[in-house]
């Protein structure tokens, strides 16, 4: 964030505004706009109708969910409305780390926009009132490994959804205002998480997408194929970071991979070009986004606590196998603002770090509860979705 000024400290009893409990499982991070928060969850349904809560454990992919966004008002916590999109039985089994509800929302303050992928895509006002829905079929992932994860992205009226699976794996436009498709590409890519990224050169949107088989950008107006080159990994779950007309893509499964790409080179197959500013093979996250921060590349060895520190533009490390204490295994993406470094870990802890090529610890901060989501941070506040608890 540019403008956030969020708190350096805080426990269970020190600079929590509020607390409140999230029925359901999910791992998509809150979104602000203005006074409210919006928070997607699947909520898994008993015998008797209500519903279970089993925050770490594993649900039976047989029960039936309901496929829910929230709005929540950011001063007090207090739940402003609530609307179930979908009930329905998951098409896909999740494994026990993954969620129905993985997928953050999107909102330009006119639209908030909730994607549970299989079972959907809903546009609503921002008074909750149903504007659009939309299915594209069920997807197919190898392993059962669970299908949530990518989120759309919204770019003026264009909202664009990449759908990687076992099947027919594509990539469409929509028109925000109506659901209807502008453009749709086929891919070659299987089963890829990673949310699309919107950047600008020469006056021009482009998408930058992850893929196993290749990594590819779009004309956002035409979907036109604009440069491509080899792809990360299997599985490649990071979304793309850009700045300064560079765009960073990682992945971290099987193999570690980076391909730092220069926009001003980039057009057709990049094989070989001097697109290509620098690379990576090792120590690149598995789950976590990179955070690109004023010119220095924030990057997580796999799902561990352990943080490489880069010079964007040049590839020079400024610190690399950095041990983060307390922070044993990381899915949430870490955030920035400033001048300093928030990294969050499965079992409740924080790490805030001084922004640059130093490394420096200014703060260890631990909840009661785990956190797969990424923070959000805006104004004073930093939010965080727990397992159980959604925190200000």
């Amino acid at each position: 964030s540019r403008s956030a000024d969020p708190p350096v400290e805080w426990s269970e009893s020190k600079h929590i505004r509020w607390k409140i409990e999230i029925p359901g499982r999910g791992s998509s991070s809150p979104v602000a706009w203005g006074d409210r928060l919006f928070v997607l969850t699947a909520i898994p349904m008993g015998a008797s109708g209500a519903a279970s809560h089993d925050p770490r454990g594993q649900v039976r992919p047989r029960d039936v969910h309901r496929f829910t966004i929230l709005a929540i008002d950011r001063r007090t916590g207090r739940v402003v409305w609530e609307r179930t999109a979908r009930e329905e039985r998951p098409r896909e089994p999740s494994m026990r780390d993954g969620t129905w509800a993985s997928s953050s929302a999107i909102t330009d303050g006119r639209r908030v926009f909730a994607f549970f992928e299989s079972s959907g895509l809903y546009a609503y006002d921002m008074d909750g009132t149903l504007i659009w829905q939309k299915h594209f079929g069920d997807k197919n992932m190898f392993g059962e490994v669970g299908e949530s994860g990518s989120t759309p992205v919204l770019y003026g009226n264009h909202l664009v959804v990449v759908w990687d699976h076992q099947g027919a794996s594509f990539i469409v436009a929509l028109d925000a205002s109506t659901g209807q498709e502008i453009w749709r590409a086929e891919r070659q890519d299987i089963d890829s998480w990673g949310t699309p990224l919107v950047v600008e050169h020469d006056g021009r949107a482009q998408v930058v997408t992850t893929g196993d088989k290749r990594v590819r950008s779009y004309d956002l107006e035409t979907g036109r194929l604009v440069w491509e080159h080899d792809g990360l990994d299997m599985n490649p779950i990071p979304s793309p970071v850009a700045e300064d007309g560079m765009v960073f893509l990682t992945a971290g499964f099987r193999r570690s991979t980076l391909h730092a790409i220069r926009l001003a080179d980039a057009r057709g197959d990049l094989a070989g070009s001097t697109a290509i500013a620098w690379t990576l093979d090792r120590d690149t996250p598995y789950v976590p986004s990179p955070l690109l921060y004023d010119g220095v590349l924030y990057l997580l060895k796999s799902n561990a606590g352990i943080l490489s520190v880069f010079d964007a533009r040049s590839g020079r490390p400024h610190y690399q196998r950095q041990r983060l204490d307390g922070l044993p295994e990381v899915y949430s993406s870490p955030v920035g603002a400033r001048g300093r470094v928030y990294i969050t870990s499965r079992d409740g802890t924080t790490l805030v770090i001084r922004h640059g090529p130093r490394f420096d610890v200014l703060a260890t901060n631990t909840l009661d509860d785990g956190f797969d989501a990424s923070p959000a941070l805006v104004d004073n506040e930093i939010y965080l979705r727990g397992n159980r608890y959604l925190y200000c």
